[in-house]
């Protein structure tokens, strides 16, 4: 240890060293590839600002124009009485007092920020995600404890579920899960998304629950026995706490690649921020940006979860 740290500047400047050879390799090859880049245009797709015509509901008169700012409050006024205020950019403002106006004609126009397409992908993605997550959690903690029931059917239906989704590719599951299931049971996309994702991560799940658990010495559970505690609370009180210790880093590496996984959704016309990055650069062919801010997106979320599963970890450690 004494000999690592006497040298350990050495290996951190052997790391700064390849970082950067790695990353002038990584520039050479993208000035030697002839392609006009075009990140001006990818911040739009994060945030734009659109102008929305503000147009009467009815044949009017525009009664009134109040300056408010850089706003405008126009009232308009319908032969029968009904009233409106409408409010408009000043700058774009296209009527003036007195002015008569009919159904459908623009008073001006409205300047508001819209999130983009990677934006609403990235959305969908962590939802899809979050819920994916908590439903394979549940379906996990259940198939691993049926694994290690003394029943044997439920034994052999939790191993023969955990055999065929980690026998069979994801992409496969979700075409069953939407052109099959959702066909029968006339189930929307997002549901049948959200269901192949959930069981599959489940199967995995299930497995990391299980080698948890019997990491846990037999001792334990005696010893709960010996307190009067019946099966259910020496699992929920004292096997299950140790057992969640043990299988953090796994189950977050576990949820970490669920992320991921969601990807795939997009083949089922699931607008995350996989189908949202391909429709931007089907329509642009700003491929290289759209795909590199789309990879950086996910690196970010992941790289977010676990920095936070670190600090759960670290809190264990220290409550031990």
């Amino acid at each position: 240890m004494l000999k690592y740290q006497q040298h350990g500047w050495f290996w951190r400047l052997l790391l700064v060293v390849i970082l950067l050879a790695g990353a002038g390799q990584m520039w050479y090859a993208v000035n030697k590839v002839e392609y006009q880049w075009g990140w001006k245009n990818i911040p739009r797709y994060f945030f734009y600002q659109a102008d929305t015509a503000v147009k009467a509901p009815f044949d009017s008169i525009v009664t009134a124009v109040n300056a408010e700012g850089d706003s405008a409050a126009v009232l308009l006024t319908s032969e029968s009485g009904e009233k409106v205020s409408l409010t408009v950019d000043m700058k774009d403002l296209r009527v003036k007092a007195g002015e008569e106006l009919f159904d459908d004609d623009t008073v001006g126009y409205l300047h508001q920020w819209k999130t983009g397409m990677l934006m609403k992908g990235l959305w969908v993605t962590l939802w899809i995600s979050a819920v994916s997550s908590v439903m394979a959690l549940i379906i996990g903690m259940m198939a691993g404890l049926c694994r290690l029931s003394s029943n044997f059917t439920l034994r052999g239906l939790a191993g023969f579920y955990i055999e065929v989704i980690r026998g069979t590719p994801l992409l496969v599951q979700i075409y069953i899960a939407y052109f099959l299931i959702g066909t029968v049971y006339n189930l929307n996309r997002e549901i049948c998304g959200i269901g192949a994702l959930s069981l599959f991560a489940g199967a995995y799940v299930a497995e990391i629950i299980r080698a948890g658990i019997q990491a846990i010495p037999k001792g334990q559970a005696e010893a709960a026995r010996s307190l009067g505690m019946n099966s259910f609370q020496t699992m929920k009180d004292v096997i299950l706490p140790q057992a969640f210790k043990k299988i953090l880093p796994p189950l977050a590496g576990q949820f970490i690649s669920l992320i991921k996984d969601s990807s795939l959704v997009s083949i089922i016309s699931i607008i995350d921020l996989t189908k949202a990055g391909r429709d931007i650069a089907s329509s642009t062919f700003a491929t290289f940006e759209v795909w590199i801010t789309v990879a950086a997106m996910y690196f970010i979320v992941t790289t977010l979860l676990s920095q936070l599963v670190y600090y759960m970890e670290r809190r264990f450690r220290i409550s031990d």
